[in-house]
């Protein structure tokens, strides 16, 4: 059973690729970690063949889409400022400079990490850890001294940046990550998960296109259908988190989702013993 099959499709398979879809969207730019979740559902579900783990990568893509079309406008217009605004270029520098550390790392460790960290055992604990870990600075009188993602100075951009490599450890989070590393550099809650957003786009991309090149000849007609179903499930699902998510921060912070990451830690760690 795959959402990735080598021979034909079936409704089953299209429902379970759905489901995977709509996971990977709902949780890509909330601090919960993505592939944490992506991978104990293959797990518990069986699905644990190098091609789903390919498959858990490149629908991203549909993600990335959703957080395109939110910030179209803004995008659009930070590149039309680039020839006459220096604001403008010095932040598309620090994007780039947050970016970079995940390309060396990323490109590296790509087998190390598909071949050792893609574990559920190791995606419970660090769902745990890292939310207690959101939960603790979630409820920190930090220090708030920068409250425009585009204005943060570069060092701490790169810093991000490399904090976000932490990520690679799958139940780690991207977002959760490169979130509370600005928070604790002096960022406010809003700040930090709007530049969040920013570096998913470059970092997303790199990814899905690294792991396309990597896996494509691998890839059937049905394993692109099955990877089309998820594409547009993560769209969707990443369209409502994106445009939701930074009211709902700015009110609530971020522990809610702490707790979550712990939840299901636990129920991981419990289905692991139980079930294997």
């Amino acid at each position: 059973m795959s959402p990735v099959p080598r021979e034909g499709t079936t409704l089953e398979q299209i429902g379970e690729a759905l489901l995977l879809g709509l996971v990977e969207g709902g949780t890509e730019f909330i601090p919960v970690s993505s592939t944490g979740h992506l991978l104990l559902l293959q797990h518990f579900f069986g699905l644990t063949g190098e091609a789903n783990k390919s498959f858990a990568i490149l629908i991203q893509f549909g993600a990335i889409l959703a957080i395109l079309t939110v910030y179209f406008a803004r995008l659009l217009a930070i590149a039309k400022a680039l020839p006459h605004d220096p604001q403008a270029r010095r932040f598309v520098v620090g994007v780039l400079v947050a970016f970079l550390p995940a390309v060396v790392i990323g490109v590296l460790a790509r087998d190390f990490i598909k071949g050792v960290l893609f574990n559920p055992f190791l995606v419970c604990c660090t769902l745990i850890a890292g939310g207690l870990i959101l939960i603790v600075v979630d409820g920190l009188r930090l220090e708030v001294r920068e409250r425009d993602a585009t204005r943060f100075p570069l060092s701490m951009y790169l810093k991000i940046g490399l904090i976000q490599c932490l990520a690679m450890v799958p139940g780690v989070s991207r977002s959760g990550a490169t979130i509370v590393g600005a928070m604790l550099m002096g960022a406010d809650k809003r700040s930090a998960a709007e530049f969040s957003f920013f570096l998913a786009m470059p970092t997303m991309a790199g990814a899905f296109a690294y792991e396309l090149l990597k896996s494509y000849k691998e890839l059937s007609a049905s394993d692109g259908a099955m990877i089309a179903v998820g594409f547009a499930a993560a769209f969707v699902s990443g369209l409502v988190v994106v445009r939701f998510l930074l009211d709902f921060v700015s009110r609530h912070g971020f522990a809610l989702f702490g707790w979550w990451r712990i939840l299901v830690g636990a129920a991981g760690l419990a289905g692991l013993i139980v079930f294997g």
